[in-house]
């Protein structure tokens, strides 16, 4: 076995498209001789319809001249249709003029190889594809780092304060939509301050981490949870009614003073206020107006004792009240 089959830590996936069953079994043959696990098919439409699959071949070797689709339109579908992956495409002909090689290069092809072929030579394009394909999924990383770093709370991990407002924007889009209500809510650590001041900076860094683990531990999967600043925080709960909400706050508040939060040695207890408000359909409030209004009912939380949830009425609804009252 070839020293390259050993190294492979799984065999990279190949689709190859060809019309001829002796050159179709040729290539198979030598493809799985260099260890890739190999995918033939005898014309362009079964081609494409493998390709545009969600998790379809990112290497393929299509032959130009083949029944239902040939190989150029196959690259033109590729390159026209599948945006959320790379698929490196070589086509295979007898063609061998500028002018045709041309075309099938315009057509999208990566790269094109004419028959017949040096067996070395295919073998040494395709390590190349590999690595054009490696290559991008390190720019796919790159790029999902930097979305990363650019949407999270570089100490706690939690949506950053632009975000989670962002989210919030668009669940009450999803809500006026849907008629689905939203809860917000606004939730502080009582006393943080004089934890910076008599532990230090990084104590207080530490006890942030945990009151936002235990927040994230404390929702639904599909709840939304952000640092607003400071040591406050905004979670977003779709789909919640008020009373749901009020209940899932203070869930998060058992969850934050139930057990002190540990420092090196030092065992340090805190308690959370929160303020709950709620968009109920049709109305269909701002999301600085539903912020706000949490924010007031966190407020009456803290002059009220703190360690307790408040809440707001339905924010841009008018209640239909008795005529006696």
């Amino acid at each position: 076995m070839h020293p390259l089959v050993v190294q492979e830590k799984s065999a990279p996936q190949i689709l190859v498209a060809d019309d001829s069953p002796l050159f179709r079994d040729m290539l198979q043959k030598m493809l799985l001789e260099w260890g890739y696990d190999v995918i033939v098919v005898n014309d362009g439409q079964q081609a494409w319809d493998l390709l545009r699959q969600e998790n379809g071949p990112r290497l393929a070797l299509l032959d130009w001249m083949m029944p239902g689709m040939e190989g150029a339109e196959v690259c033109r579908q590729v390159r026209a249709t599948i945006r959320d992956r790379y698929v490196y495409i070589m086509l295979l002909s007898v063609r061998a003029d500028l002018e045709d090689v041309v075309i099938g290069m315009e057509s999208g092809a990566d790269d094109y190889i004419v028959k017949p072929f040096q067996v070395d030579e295919l073998r040494a394009r395709l390590r190349a594809g590999r690595r054009v394909l490696a290559l991008q999924e390190e720019l796919v990383e790159a790029r999902e780092a930097l979305r990363e770093q650019a949407t999270r709370d570089g100490l706690t991990g939690l949506w950053n304060r632009t975000a989670i407002f962002d989210i919030l924007q668009n669940e009450l889009a999803r809500s006026g939509r849907t008629g689905e209500p939203l809860i917000v809510l606004m939730a502080d650590l009582d006393g943080f301050k004089p934890v910076n001041d008599h532990f230090g900076h990084m104590a207080g860094d530490a006890v942030l981490r945990q009151a936002a683990a235990r927040m994230r531990g404390s929702v639904r999967r599909y709840d939304a949870v952000g640092r607003y600043g400071g040591e406050e925080f905004l979670i977003v709960l779709p789909g919640c009614e008020l009373p749901k909400g009020i209940a899932q706050a203070e869930r998060i508040r058992d969850a934050i003073g139930a057990e002190s939060f540990v420092v090196s040695d030092t065992e340090i207890k805190l308690t959370c206020s929160l303020g709950a408000a709620c968009a109920m359909p049709p109305a269909a409030p701002h999301a600085d107006d539903l912020v706000r209004e949490a924010d007031a009912a966190l407020y009456r939380a803290k002059r009220q004792g703190r360690n307790r949830v408040e809440a707001a009425g339905p924010v841009g609804q008018v209640a239909n009240l008795p005529a006696d009252c």
